[in-house]
């Protein structure tokens, strides 16, 4: 590892991620606006077809975010107030709020301490008579256990979705996340590791009837068999724009070489900080069976040096951060559940110690160089 005069290094470059593939947008840019077509037209129907080629199901349904491809099978499944839906407490605001929306209780359980994701050892004892279902969230880009987590829910008759946000292209026993379940909730926000031009999502599934009503539901509980304005259900505006499904078109060709580069990344990034042999910086740990795509490459920082940590590489332009600062469980929003600080220990110390280091396709050497001195000098 060579030395470099200090520059930022940004936690993620999407203008260079544009450059590289500038052509082929503004193709498909002058595509879109050519057709006339602006909203659930041919681009959002090949989306569809390719993506749910590419994660190994039967149905993709695009939908207007990353959190409405959590709420609508959420609906799809028929989810009421009273019910009960076991979750993690160490993930982005959505993936429990989508259960609250709907009258429903998330109920959290702890987290596994070296993947960050939903420990499937302690679900069992949180199942009651209100259980419908299991949300796992593959965080950071690293899958769950969903052997056993699949496995516990077929026990107890209960659905699961997969909360696919950090993870698109990961894979669990060689199926990729989204595949693994009733139904999977991919986020294309543009920070992902798929990301459109702006807000938008989508839903994959193997089962036709959720397929079927996910599609009605997205469109206002259109039946989609008349010309227009038969309601058979109470649905929401979902729908995916035209243009977002374009750029995603041009994207998802790339993705699997992007994915490829982020496990480079961070392999570089394992080596050289190894050698720094320090014992407060634990590294990034893959869950057994799973490839991960390193959404976010997470340093756990012991010894209640993390926020000194971050403060120093920001000094030094180094633009770190921290997902996710408070548990779910914490939050204001959620105080009707009744949770305390110390019901989640895992997940509340993992707060306290999580970093995320700049990693994205198109980082440089010279930039990861950057932060790895940065790092060594602390």
């Amino acid at each position: 590892m060579k030395s470099s005069r200090m520059s930022i290094v940004p936690q993620l470059d999407l203008k260079a991620e544009y450059s590289e593939i500038q052509s082929q947008i503004k193709k498909c840019v002058t595509r879109f606006f050519k057709s006339g077509r602006y909203i659930l037209g041919p681009e959002v129907e090949a989306l569809e077809r390719h993506f749910a080629k590419f994660i190994g199901t039967q149905y993709a349904v695009g939908v207007a975010s990353g959190t409405d491809a959590l709420l609508l099978p959420l609906m799809a499944y028929d989810l009421k107030k009273g019910d009960e839906v076991i979750t993690t407490p160490f993930t982005f605001i959505a993936t429990a709020t989508t259960i609250a929306r709907l009258g429903a209780k998330p109920v959290f359980v702890d987290i596994e301490a070296d993947t960050y994701n939903l420990n499937p050892d302690l679900i069992e004892k949180k199942i009651t008579s209100k259980t419908r279902g299991i949300v796992v969230v593959h965080l950071y880009g690293n899958p769950c256990r969903m052997s056993e987590i699949q496995a516990l829910a077929k026990r107890h008759k209960l659905f699961v979705i997969e909360d696919c946000a950090q993870a698109c292209g990961a894979t669990y026993q060689n199926k990729r996340v989204g595949s693994l379940s009733g139904a999977g909730a991919f986020s294309f926000y543009p920070t992902k590791t798929l990301g459109a031009a702006g807000d938008a999502g989508i839903i994959t599934t193997h089962d036709k009837k959720i397929y079927e009503t996910i599609k009605s539901l997205r469109h206002h509980g259109d039946d989609g068999k008349h010309h227009a304005y038969n309601h058979v259900r109470i649905g929401i505006n979902s729908r995916l724009d035209e243009i977002q499904a374009a750029v995603l078109n041009v994207k998802l060709k790339f993705l699997p070489q992007w994915n490829k580069k982020r496990r480079l990344c961070a392999s570089y990034y394992d080596r050289f900080i190894k050698k720094l042999g320090t014992k407060i910086i634990v590294l990034p740990r893959k869950t057994s069976g799973g490839q991960t795509v390193y959404h976010q490459y997470v340093l756990r920082i012991k010894n209640g040096k993390r926020d000194r940590l971050l403060s120093h590489l920001r000094r030094d332009g180094m633009q770190a951060a921290v997902y996710y600062p408070t548990p779910l469980h914490l939050q204001p929003c959620f105080s009707y559940l009744g949770y305390q600080k110390g019901d989640f220990p895992i997940a509340e110390q993992a707060s306290k110690e999580v970093l995320s280091l700049p990693l994205y396709p198109q980082i440089k050497k010279f930039q990861q160089d950057q932060v790895i001195n940065s790092l060594s000098r602390f």
